[in-house]
């Protein structure tokens, strides 16, 4: 990776790296930027250092300061602007990070310096005087030491770290480029993920590898209004979105043409055929792939490329295939007791190979719930994600393990619910809740987007496919779903909305 892209710096040095918001930086002043930022620090980190945090903002500091400390031999962890002052200074604590690098001032990690970690060093890297004759120096990398690390959201309310290794970050780079995708300088690529958000890795790193540029969207306004935008005005090539997009613009689909786009891949959430058959119209020369992944196991690791041939296209409960394996990685669907299935039968996903993480940081609990070995002495993560694998061994995405409920006493697949939802109403976005009343039983609640549907209508089709204990007792119509900074649906929130009103 770092040698690619030194060397794109010397092929390519007046060709343009990134793009924000029409402001152009060539890879020569990418590498100078990159090399001022990493001398600001680099005399002052402490013997034995691994990681420096930052805060990231959609401006060439940002990432130029990723790459510093990559140029520096060793990781990153971000701090995001906007969360909570208790969580940054939690991911501080945890990470022991010494050193902050930052292009804006932020009130409350200014405070968490001054108030709980004094010794921490805060860069403005925004301030520094760039010298455009400087070039960085490749280092040598230990394999182990962590290239990024990502906080998720912990059970317990406390931010579970995930560690993701050069080996890991490598090994994705490598089956990335397995896949057979044919990149060179002249490809536009869509940056559209929060920074904390590990898919933006791919979104900024491929890019440089090949001599391409990066076209970040914007903090500020309507982000998927941005990123139509981004992928007509710019003439995008390869993008990798949310499929929360393609539900966002269902409306607008038919009038979206993005001749040039060569690769459309969705990761994230559930990818719906409806809308993707819809999407493959304004996409007309590009493969349309479908990829999988925790951040667990470094950005995704299974994908499915999608047939324009419709009827020829895998899918559950409307869910487009996850695909099969990349290379290096493994896939196995496993029951309760963690024995594998017959293909055909559902069970929890659980991923091995040389992208999975050693674990969780400072949790050997938690590891030891998401983590086990197989009789042959293979290492699995559990996933979460209940699914399948179908006679040809692609695996099929079923929903979360989490979104099974037990309504009376029977076992609920929240996603079945929504899939025949989706057939009476087509391309409608919906939700299916599993809401607790006051006698302590859990009802099911259907949330619709930006739709009016008829409650009567929709209930006597709902007879017709599902059990009586399967029903949904009522529909809450909201006017658009709330998104999470990775821009998917956030159903916590729109759970807590569901009950706040009653």
């Amino acid at each position: 990776m770092l040698k690619e892209i030194k060397l794109n710096c010397e092929r390519y040095p007046e060709r343009n790296a990134f793009c924000f918001s029409n402001v152009y930086y060539t890879y020569r002043q990418f590498e100078a930027i990159t090399y001022t930022i990493q001398s600001a620090f680099k005399n002052k980190l402490s013997k034995g250092s691994k990681l420096l945090a930052i805060v990231p903002h959609e401006d060439i500091f940002t990432y130029c300061s990723i790459f510093a400390a990559y140029y520096s031999g060793i990781g990153f962890v971000p701090l995001h602007p906007d969360n909570p002052y208790d969580r940054n200074a939690e991911i501080i604590r945890q990470s022991g990070v010494q050193i902050i690098l930052t292009s804006r001032t932020n009130n409350d990690i200014e405070k968490i310096k001054n108030t709980v970690f004094p010794k921490l060093e805060i860069i403005d890297t925004s301030s520094l005087d760039i010298n455009l004759d400087k070039q960085l120096a490749i280092p040598e990398l230990n394999e182990s030491t962590t290239a990024y690390l990502f906080f998720t959201s912990g059970s317990t309310g406390v931010p579970k770290g995930v560690p993701i290794s050069y080996k890991n970050l490598y090994s994705f780079i490598d089956a990335f480029f397995a896949l057979g995708y044919k990149l060179d300088e002249n490809d536009r690529f869509l940056q559209m993920f929060d920074l904390t958000f590990d898919l933006s890795h791919m979104s900024y790193i491929i890019p440089l590898i090949v001599g391409g540029c990066v076209y970040p969207v914007p903090e500020n306004g309507i982000k998927y209004m941005q990123v139509v935008s981004i992928l007509e005005d710019k003439e995008i090539t390869f993008a990798l979105m949310v499929p929360s997009v393609l539900a966002f613009l269902r409306n607008y689909l038919e009038d979206i043409q993005l001749e040039k786009m060569r690769y459309s891949l969705f990761c994230g959430e559930a990818l719906y055929d409806d809308l993707t058959s819809i999407w493959q119209k304004s996409v007309p020369n590009a493969l349309i792939q479908n990829v999988y992944g925790p951040t667990e196991a470094t950005i995704f690791c299974l994908t499915y490329d999608w047939s324009r041939k419709i009827e020829e296209n895998k899918s559950f409960n409307s869910i487009v295939s996850i695909g099969k394996p990349m290379k290096n990685m493994n896939a196995i669907v496993v029951n309760e007791d963690l024995k594998n299935v017959v293909n055909g039968e559902k069970g929890e996903i659980c991923l091995s190979g040389n992208q999975l993480t050693e674990g969780y940081l400072n949790d050997a609990e938690k590891n030891k719930k998401a983590f086990f070995i197989d009789s042959d002495g293979i290492r699995y993560y559990r996933t979460g994600d209940l699914g399948f694998v179908d006679r040809e061994g692609n695996f099929m995405y079923a929903g979360r393990i989490d979104h099974q409920v037990k309504i009376n006493g029977f076992r609920v697949e929240l996603g079945e619910i929504e899939h025949h939802v989706r057939l009476f109403a087509l391309h409608v976005n919906v939700v299916a809740l599993a809401v607790q009343k006051s006698n302590n039983n859990d009802q099911i609640i259907l949330c619709v987007e930006d739709v009016t549907l008829e409650k009567n209508t929709l209930f006597d089709y709902l007879k017709t496919k599902l059990p009586s204990y399967m029903m949904p007792v009522d529909i809450r119509e909201f006017e658009r779903f709330p998104l999470n900074s990775n821009g998917k649906t956030d159903r916590k929130v729109l759970k807590k909305m569901v009950e706040t009103n009653g």
